[in-house]
């Protein structure tokens, strides 16, 4: 195995040479900033973006622990400590936003064929089809075992009829993993199967869905008719509540992480927002008061980071521990920003006009966001339900 030391000085050796200024800290900020999803319809604002994305790609570092042979970086523990270290230390910024890598490569990994992992997880690590999740439905949201989409076994390929609801991204996807119904007479748990679908196939279409943030990242989308090939089946026929139930489990640990301040459009500092509207003295937030609450916010912020990682150092597996992470990071991430909007006063309820810039704008919107975040994933109920049950083993 190679010596930590020395893959520490090749780590920061090939950053250096590889990674691009404008996506490091203190780049320029006149320079456009991308939120990179990659993809077929990518666009992008800074070409550091597409450069930056393609050399992590190649290295396999957008998915460090996954081997080689599937386009991973294959790194251990060890090494993918030291790689997040040297990156925290240039302020690199995250070259691949990927519901493709947060829920569909695990379970590619765990439940998916040769042929599939090495068809499929290269694309993902390099950011070169971008995913969407096909999970709930106008029916069927807390109770998706109740979906009722459905696919036909017509020889070598299902036929596809249905809808599904809040599918985050697909006007802009160019695949979808979603959950059909293959077995119309067993059981609504075992009649349902996993099955990845082009969004190009005829008979895809999708339509926005406009929430109260101004801003429309959830979709409806359609199926009619919609060939799919039998190899796009993921695991068993009707045994993809399994499957469904583990990339749950990997989305609500990427939905805690918004806790941690980590998260999608989470770029924004607390403190240094309460020393702009607040005011500062010698270095401190002016007003004791809320000056204790957003140290009470970053101590519990802080022993959360560490529990999360904690976690993760002991293997990281899907497992009900996901709904604790969970219920409190979506909580914690919601606090966040209402500290952050009552340290702006007036501001905090900036919309639209020339009274308000644009950071002020996007903050409004960023904190009617998160109201979400208890509420996709599984509600903050559904994880309630599921940390009583099987983490502390209480009765039903």
């Amino acid at each position: 195995m190679q010596n930590l030391e020395e893959f520490r000085k090749e780590v920061k050796g090939w950053l250096d040479e590889n990674c691009p200024p404008s996506m490091r800290s203190g780049a320029d900020p006149s320079i456009p900033v991308d939120e990179v999803w990659g993809g077929r319809k990518a666009e992008y604002k800074n070409p550091e973006s597409k450069i930056w994305l393609d050399r992590m790609g190649a290295k396999g570092w957008t998915m460090p622990t996954v081997p080689e042979e599937y386009g991973g970086g294959g790194l251990n523990a060890e090494q993918v400590t030291i790689l997040n270290q040297e990156m925290f230390a240039i302020g690199a910024k995250q070259p691949l936003l990927s519901f493709g890598i947060w829920m569909l490569a695990p379970v590619l990994l765990e439940y998916g064929t040769e042929e599939q992992k090495k068809e499929h997880l290269p694309k993902i690590i390099k950011g070169e089809i971008r995913w969407c999740q096909g999970y709930s439905e106008p029916g069927s949201g807390s109770d998706l075992a109740s979906l009722s989409t459905k696919a036909e076994d017509n020889g070598d390929h299902f036929l596809v009829n249905g809808q599904k609801v809040w599918t985050s991204y697909a006007d802009k996807a160019d695949w979808i993993f979603a959950l059909v119904r293959t077995g119309p007479k067993e059981p609504k748990h075992d009649g349902i199967s996993f099955l990845l679908i082009d969004m190009e196939t005829a008979g895809v279409s999708t339509k926005p869905i406009t929430l109260i943030s101004g801003k429309s990242p959830f979709c409806e989308t359609f199926f009619d008719d919609v060939k799919v090939p039998k190899e796009n089946l993921i695991g068993q026929l009707n045994a993809g509540w399994a499957i469904a139930k583990a990339l749950l489990q990997h989305e609500r640990a990427f939905i805690s992480s918004f806790g941690l301040g980590s998260g999608m459009g989470s770029g924004r500092d607390l403190v240094s927002i309460a020393k702009k509207h607040v005011g500062e003295e010698d270095g401190k937030i002016s007003n004791g008061f809320y000056r204790s609450q957003i140290a009470s916010h970053k101590i519990k912020e802080h022993a959360f980071g560490l529990t999360f990682k904690r976690a993760k150092d002991e293997g990281g597996k899907a497992s009900a521990t996901a709904s604790m992470f969970k219920l409190y990071g979506t909580e914690h991430n919601k606090k966040r920003h209402e500290l952050m909007i009552a340290a702006t006063g007036i501001n905090g309820v900036a919309w639209d006009g020339d009274e308000f810039d644009k950071e002020d704008k996007n903050l409004t919107r960023a904190w009617l966001r998160t109201k979400g975040n208890s509420i996709e994933g599984g509600t903050s109920e559904v994880q309630l339900n599921v940390i009583s049950k099987r983490v502390l083993g209480l009765p039903s």
